[in-house]
Formats: C-alpha cells, structure tokens, sequence
C-alpha cells in the first residue's frame, strides 16, 4: 500500500501513441517488498488459451543517471519531471 501526498506528472505519449500516467510520492519502500497487478492476454498468440502475467518482474532504486539508461526512453521526461520537482522544492520528495 502506498501511503503519502501523490504529485500527478504529466502523462506521457509514447511512440505508439500509449498514454502513459505517472505519479510520484516521499516514502519508505523496500524494493522486495513490491507486488505487482496481473494483465491477461491470449497466449501464445492465436491459440485462443488466455494466460495471465505480471505488469513487473522487480522492483529496484536508481539515482535518476542510471534510470535514464534503464527506463523506457519515451518515458524519460516522468524522470525529468521528478528531478524539477526536486530540485524546485515542489512537496517533500
């Protein structure tokens, strides 16, 4: 459960035209701890067997340098907006 003040970012447009929202909040989190929600799908493909899967695989902390390289580069502007809030004083993250 997360519990603390949730700054919205700005969503973002990914290539495929996905929009993707994203929060941000100031708490103690043990990356081990993280569970993820399930998706369904049909899988394998056209086999009319549907299969359910993990959204994530882990949880892990990265300074904002090492998470540029790891995120999902249509995603990157949700760290650019982190780091103005940061730097800018927006809340307690």
């Amino acid at each position: 459960m997360v519990v603390g003040d949730m700054i919205a970012l700005e969503p973002v447009r990914l290539p495929g035209g996905k929009l993707v929202y994203a929060w941000a909040v100031e708490m103690d989190l043990e990356p081990s701890r993280v569970k993820s929600n399930t998706f369904t799908m049909e899988w394998p493909p056209k086999s009319g067997k549907i299969a359910e899967f993990p959204e994530i695989d882990r949880a892990e902390w990265f300074t904002l340098d090492v998470a540029r390289r790891k995120i999902v580069k249509g995603q990157v502007s949700f760290l650019d907006q982190l780091e103005r809030i940061l730097i800018g004083g927006r809340g307690n993250l």
